[in-house]
């Protein structure tokens, strides 16, 4: 891969700042549970399963800096950084999943003494950094079924290496097909406002060898009209048990696109961003951003003074627009409540 979006190391968590992406590859050093969250707030890491992980890493260090702290309870303090991570963005049900194992982790250790559970801790964190991985992989495998040599595939925002601590959930399928020899071309949709698109799915793309031509999101039907188009595959934040899924914004209008147009859509997802608590994507609480990243999405006023800006960051995709679902768990299609279902009862111990 390109880069390693998150590293671990000297209890420093190190993130790729995805902000600074494509003009610059810079580093942030995270010595503290805050500097996490606001990484994770402003998108410097993003991406469901890296979001997941980061938090895990940044409760290991509210334990790192409780320990040198005598003030007040060691266990509580790192309660409220879990809480200060858990108000971070409440979309990707994976970071409430890694921070309530870490939770978990810190109620079944707190009798015993700091170093221990932050030990404890860390060993969590590394296990899940592990874990996701491995689950990049065999999702990847599993996804790289679906497409043949040659196909050309629309991809929305960025689900690849820079999402994940590894090589990505719906990159994912594209990397592992190139890995079997197959000639894959990638049309990015640009993904406004933020271009995670063009400037972050295409990069790395182009770091990897892969062959991809970015487009504007109002371009992609288009593209589908003109071009033989094999298939859409997406990332996700959170999927319903019912199959509903909620993506970056501009996903459902991709899939109605793709819908039209005969194309069939994949979500590819590890089963820990299900939430079989919902029982439909209405359900999914929806982030919504600072108008300023649309105003002045081109680092200038892009639209008038004042003017009032709806800038929801996913909207939901029904799961009737939804061809299949890949996780690491195999290909799941309609209808997905019953596979969903069965995937997270095989997850759980």
């Amino acid at each position: 891969m390109p880069v390693q979006t998150l590293v671990w190391k000297n209890d420093v968590l190190r993130l790729v700042d995805q902000t600074r992406l494509p003009a610059v590859l810079e580093y942030i050093d995270c010595h503290d549970v805050e500097t996490v969250a606001q990484a994770i707030e402003r998108l410097s890491v993003r991406g469901a399963p890296a979001i997941g992980v980061a938090a895990a890493y940044g409760v290991v260090l509210a334990a790192l800096e409780a320990s040198r702290c005598r003030d007040a309870s060691f266990a509580d303090q790192v309660r409220a950084g879990i809480d200060r991570l858990a108000a971070t963005r409440p979309t990707a049900v994976n970071l409430f999943w890694a921070l309530q194992q870490m939770r978990a982790e810190l109620d079944q250790a707190s009798a015993q003494d700091p170093a221990t559970v932050c030990q404890v801790l860390l060993d969590t964190a590394d296990r899940l950094w592990q874990d996701d991985r491995r689950i990049c992989r065999t999702l990847g495998r599993h996804g790289a079924e679906l497409l043949p040599d040659g196909a050309n595939v629309i991809t929305h925002c960025n689900a690849g290496a820079l999402a994940t601590a590894d090589y990505g959930t719906a990159l994912g399928v594209i990397y592992a097909a190139c890995e079997q020899g197959k000639r894959i071309h990638v049309y990015a949709d640009e993904t406004r406002p933020l271009l995670q698109g063009s400037r972050l799915t295409a990069w790395e793309l182009m770091q990897a060898g892969v062959e991809v031509t970015v487009i504007c999101d109002n371009m992609a039907a288009a593209v589908m009209r003109r071009t033989d188009i094999h298939c859409v595959i997406v990332g996700a934040d959170r999927i319903a048990a019912n199959g509903d899924v909620a993506n970056k914004i501009g996903t459902y209008g991709l899939a109605v696109a793709a819908d039209a147009h005969g194309v069939p859509v994949y979500v590819a997802a590890p089963v820990s961003t299900l939430d079989m608590s919902l029982a439909h994507g209405e359900q999914i609480p929806i982030e919504e951003r600072a108008p300023e990243e649309v105003t002045h999405g081109m680092g200038q006023w892009t639209a008038p003074q004042g003017v009032p800006v709806f800038n929801p960051a996913f909207d939901v995709t029904p799961n009737h627009l939804v061809t299949a679902i890949i996780s690491e768990r195999g290909i799941a299609r309609p209808p997905f409540r019953p596979a969903l279902a069965g995937w997270t009862q095989e997850s759980t111990p």
